[in-house]
């Protein structure tokens, strides 16, 4: 197993994108509306938005566990995904936890 996987695992936020990718395959990235929400919470998730966009999306991009078509706001599993599946059917079974 190599480093790119543990790093990719290593952030909640990749791990679940990633995991959503096992069960939903592309997967929309969309902006969330914060509209409704209360300022501190809007925040937090314009903050986790950028983050995905300038950090998890290209990481997950680079280490081609991803394909990201930043003009459809989509992922879909990259060439290297297969190399994550066995890892995170074993993340993804309840009777494993």
């Amino acid at each position: 197993m190599n480093d790119n996987i543990f790093d990719a695992l290593r952030d909640e936020h990749r791990r679940e994108l990633l995991l959503d990718l096992l069960k939903h395959n592309p997967q929309s990235v969309t902006k969330q509306s914060t509209a409704n929400r209360q300022t501190e919470q809007a925040d937090a998730d314009r903050q986790l938005q950028i983050a995905m966009y300038h950090t998890h999306l290209p990481k997950l991009e680079d280490y081609g566990f991803i394909q990201w078509n930043k003009n459809e706001n989509e992922v879909s599993t990259g060439p290297q995904f297969g190399e994550l599946r066995p890892l995170l059917e074993w993340m993804d079974d309840p009777s494993e936890n």
